[in-house]
């Protein structure tokens, strides 16, 4: 039986700062926790509402770290003395704070490590939510550039990784497909729990595609194939230079992002004159639901080795906005399994170029699918998608971290002392009570 815990304080630190992870934080605050929501002002993925509102409980606050100078994803050096700085500048935060518990995710390995030591020198909960595999992405993409040292390099950041998940008091997927290898990592089963990511109807609703954001950008006639947010290389852009190439004359393909694949994309657009292909940056959070409204289709796409250990939260929103889906991701990829369960699109194996191509010509040409699967999507994200449950959940994660695992630990006589970064259990002498 879990021993129910009273009102927490609570740091929510996500690294990349995307709308969903806001929205929790707002709900725990108003259930009475003091939330302190911490994020990477550097990063230049989308973001979600980061301040505060009028209509926000007293208990939330939102700090965005800062680095002294521009974050530099070009350089793996460069990037690597960055994300250790940024680690060390959010374990000082948490220092400051001294929280209850400590909810980390999406953070680059080096950094998270510092954000390990604090807690556990401090004393303070610690629940790793895993959107990816960090060390994983890194090791595949090391491994393909350098071969063997990149292996290596590659093996050292497991190494790290797989502690991180050892110091934790519970660790949060957001898949199944993770949870075997996170239990094999902790050797216990008990602590890790599946909550899926999740959209926010409320705010992203369908709209008329005439809107003032798509009359701006001259998309309000068009038919309009649309990607929106980060796009990596692991995320395959040649599918959009493909799709730009066999739309030439019948519609547009409107990218609004950030990402090294953005670069490619703007080589291919002049080297190709794919005047059909429209390149523009990430707009404002307040935006996003006119953005969205203006596609006919939305596309998300993820490389196979990616698949296995990353997924596209973009997909939620694209629920949320009530568009049809073109998915080009593994089948055993969460984002794949979203769109069969909610029928609200067409998923390819993101190998499969003609696929990928069949698919988009049918959502073209054939306006009742494209009207069944958005009514679709929009009723799985209204049906599933609800803040209120979502935080009963983490509120059971943080029972369990902070309430039962307390216990177990006391009953059983030990106690938990830090030493360097990895929490370590010692019997206490018979007697001692603390």
């Amino acid at each position: 039986m879990l021993i129910q815990v009273g009102s927490l304080k609570i740091i929510i630190h996500d690294y990349a700062g995307h709308p969903f992870q806001a929205d929790l934080s707002r709900e725990l605050a108003k259930r009475g926790h003091i939330v302190t929501h911490l994020y990477f002002r550097g990063d230049p993925g989308p973001k979600g509402q980061l301040e505060r509102t009028s209509s926000d409980p007293a208990g939330l606050a939102f700090a965005g770290i800062k680095l002294p100078r521009p974050y530099d994803k070009s350089s793996f050096v460069k990037r690597r003395f960055d994300d250790v700085a940024y680690g060390k500048a959010v374990a000082k935060v948490i220092r400051a704070e001294q929280p209850d518990v400590v909810i980390s995710g999406n953070t680059p390995t080096e950094a998270q490590t510092s954000i390990v030591k604090a807690c556990a020198k401090g004393r303070v909960r610690l629940v790793l939510w895993v959107q990816d595999f960090y060390s994983i992405a890194v090791s595949k993409l090391l491994t393909k550039k350098l071969g063997f040292p990149g292996a290596a390099i590659g093996a050292y950041y497991r190494f790290l990784e797989r502690n991180q998940f050892r110091a934790s008091d519970a660790i949060v997927v957001i898949t199944k497909s993770f949870e075997d290898l996170a239990k094999r990592w902790i050797g216990r089963s008990r602590s890790v729990f599946t909550i899926e990511n999740w959209g926010a109807p409320d705010h992203i609703r369908p709209l008329s595609k005439d809107n003032d954001w798509s009359r701006k950008h001259d998309l309000h006639g068009s038919f309009n194939f649309l990607y929106s947010g980060t796009l990596a290389l692991k995320h395959n852009p040649n599918l959009l230079v493909d799709l730009a190439k066999f739309a030439r004359d019948k519609a547009k393909i409107v990218v609004v992002g950030q990402g090294v694949g953005i670069d490619y994309l703007k080589t291919e657009k002049n080297k190709q004159s794919l005047d059909n292909l429209i390149l523009l940056p990430l707009q404002p959070f307040k935006d996003l639901p006119e953005v969205l409204a203006s596609a006919d289709v939305a596309v998300a796409t993820i490389e196979p080795d990616a698949g296995m250990f990353s997924v596209p939260s973009k997909v939620q929103s694209y629920l949320c906005a009530g568009r049809p889906i073109l998915l080009a991701a593994p089948r055993e990829n969460l984002s794949a399994d979203v769109i069969f369960r909610s029928e609200a699109g067409h998923v390819v194996e993101p190998t499969d170029s003609a696929g990928f191509l069949k698919a988009a010509e049918r959502l073209l040409m054939d306006e009742p699918l494209r009207t069944r699967l958005s009514a679709n999507g929009r009723r799985f994200a209204v049906d599933n998608y609800d803040i209120g449950a979502v935080a009963d959940k983490f509120e059971s994660v943080l029972t369990y971290a902070v309430g039962e695992k307390q216990s177990e630990r006391e009953q059983d006589g030990y106690e938990i002392r830090p030493r360097m970064w990895r929490r370590r259990l010692y019997r206490k002498p018979p007697g001692q009570t603390t």
